[in-house]
């Protein structure tokens, strides 16, 4: 994006986890290291089922009071219900500030003329009481700021943006491998590291027990990973929910997410990966390709 563009996502949902175990709580449910998340720097996470499937991921920020969690809105509710579920009798509060704040994209650059030459992952600070932080997954999604909702187009206005195309956004991750709609269709289907959270700096594989650990460090450890969450392009026809992918009358894959990004669970061993990226393959009736993220080497 270009340096003064902002891409305002109102599809994103807040949580505020605070109370006296707020930061116990959260170290044994999710699968990043709470210890990092700092005032200085956010986290990318997840929370997992107790076999290793996918169910939930989020941002994790420090607030003065406790801890912002930034996730797809349309799961607020269901991921407060689960910390519920497991919070007995922890002293933590769990509330939801999705009619509060709004997240808005913004260039690395701009991100530079806030806090200065600093640009690592996850990398954050303030401006005018927010926090803006840079994408911990892939330095190309930009940074975010985390703005009070009556405050957002004050804060545009004082940096001199100009509000863009919020695809332009989803296109590019589309392009990086990084699905962020629709992710319900992924819930206890795949296995979180099947989704790349390991790629995507979402898990801490030298933090102590969480919820999912020990069959995902098995996987990881094992070099037992066979499938992958990979990026589909059409090329002919539409997919839908299900459709099987074939390369040479082999199923490959199924498509996991179909709109409005179509994103499959794919071999990437036997056959190898590859062989059939960037390749006309059958799925169902149509034809896509498997398109290879650069993360994959």
């Amino acid at each position: 994006m270009e340096k003064n563009e902002v891409i305002i996502l109102e599809d994103r949902g807040f949580i505020k986890a605070n109370g006296p175990d707020a930061k116990d709580f959260l170290q044994n449910i999710v699968t990043n290291d709470i210890e990092k998340v700092t005032s200085s720097t956010t986290v990318f996470s997840s929370i997992l089922t107790p076999q290793g499937k996918y169910l939930f991921e989020f941002f994790i920020m420090r607030l003065e009071d406790g801890y912002l969690l930034e996730c797809e809105k349309k799961s607020t509710v269901e991921i407060i219900k689960l910390l519920n579920f497991y919070k007995l009798r922890s002293k933590v509060n769990l509330i939801d500030l999705s009619e509060k704040y709004v997240a808005a994209v913004i260039s690395l650059e701009k991100f530079k003329e806030i806090n200065g030459s600093d640009l690592s992952k996850g990398k954050t600070t303030i401006y005018r009481e927010d926090p803006v932080y840079i994408d911990p997954r892939n330095f190309k999604l930009g940074a975010k700021i985390i703005s009070k909702l009556e405050k957002i187009h004050l804060t545009i206005k004082k940096l001199n943006l100009i509000i863009a195309d919020k695809n332009k956004y989803y296109n590019k991750s589309f392009e990086l491998g990084i699905p962020q709609s629709n992710l319900n269709k992924l819930k206890d289907k795949v296995f979180g590291i099947e989704n790349n959270l390991d790629e995507l700096h979402g898990i801490d594989f030298k933090k102590g027990c969480y919820i999912g650990q020990e069959n995902t460090s098995r996987i990881k450890l094992r070099d037992k990973l066979r499938r992958r969450i990979l990026p589909v392009k059409k090329i002919a026809g539409e997919v839908t929910e299900n459709d099987v992918i074939k390369y040479k009358n082999i199923e490959v894959g199924k498509i996991m997410i179909d709109k409005p990004y179509s994103f499959a669970l794919i071999k990437v061993i036997e056959p190898d990966l590859k062989e059939f990226t960037n390749i006309e393959l059958m799925c169902g009736a149509s034809k896509v390709k498997i398109l290879k993220p650069e993360w994959i080497i």
